[in-house]
């Protein structure tokens, strides 16, 4: 697929797909149209084998993802906006439920829907310039893709509140504090700090990672019981090649060779 408002850049020989929001003349604003190309380029990477793990960044050192796109959301009425959401939210879901990890790397303004497609990812590194916050309040509006969620599981009810009710804008030692974010790095730093922490984890046995992944889900999924979705991960890895493997190279002092099998 030809993105117009997305880089992608997949590293065979890493297994890194990298896709980068790429309107720098918008901040990298999300409209309708670039929110169902990350979409498909998330689609795209859960399909291709070659692909392991994700890392999602916006273009330029200003902005991650500056929030939505104003213009567009002034055109739209009660049934446009609910559109919107349900689209935003099933994109963003995409990512938080990919087997595959998928790392923020916040290289600066990451407002409103950006703070928003930030906490869907796995895990979120930030730039020392990196701005978060959800400043819907100012328009009249609420958080759509699921930041209200999302943000009182990371940091909890009484301060998500307060961001969005204040519509505060934290810096990023203070969303380090609040376990917004998991570090904070150097702009300089931040894709090699990312890439690194990424290759480290894709070290690791495919089918667990993505099993991990699943059942820290379950815990906030009202319809799933979290210690059963464990439990049934810790049976399903017992079947695996990779556990074979990972035993074995345990014993034998060796580094494991994973397949993903």
């Amino acid at each position: 697929m030809i993105f117009t408002n997305l880089l992608y850049h997949p590293e065979p020989e890493t297994g890194i797909l990298t896709i980068t929001v790429n309107r720098p003349d918008k901040l990298n604003a999300l409209n309708a149209a670039t929110i169902d190309e990350i979409g498909a380029a998330v689609q795209q990477g859960l399909a291709d084998a070659a692909v392991r793990g994700m890392i999602l960044t916006g273009s330029g050192e200003k902005s991650f993802v500056a929030g939505a796109d104003i213009a567009e959301l002034t055109k739209l009425d009660d049934v446009g906006g609910r559109r919107a959401a349900v689209q935003g939210q099933e994109v963003f879901r995409l990512i938080e439920r990919s087997p595959k990890p998928v790392i923020a790397a916040v290289n600066g303004f990451a407002l409103g829907g950006g703070c928003e497609l930030a906490m869907a990812c796995h895990l979120r590194i930030a730039a020392e310039n990196a701005r978060f916050g959800q400043p819907e309040v100012n328009l009249g509006l609420v958080p759509g893709y699921g930041g209200t969620q999302r943000l009182t599981q990371l940091i909890g009810k009484g301060k998500a509140l307060e961001l969005l009710l204040t519509a505060d804008m934290i810096k990023a030692d203070e969303a380090l504090r609040l376990g917004l974010v998991n570090h904070v790095v150097p702009q300089a730093e931040l894709l090699g700090f990312t890439r690194q922490l990424l290759l480290r984890i894709l070290t690791k046995a495919p089918i667990a990672l993505g099993l991990c992944i699943d059942a820290v889900d379950a815990y906030f999924d009202k319809g799933r019981d979290g210690y059963q979705a464990e439990a049934d991960a810790f049976a399903r890895c017992f079947a695996s090649e990779d556990f074979k493997e990972g035993t074995t190279a345990f014993l034998e002092k060796r580094p494991a060779a994973f397949t993903g099998n």
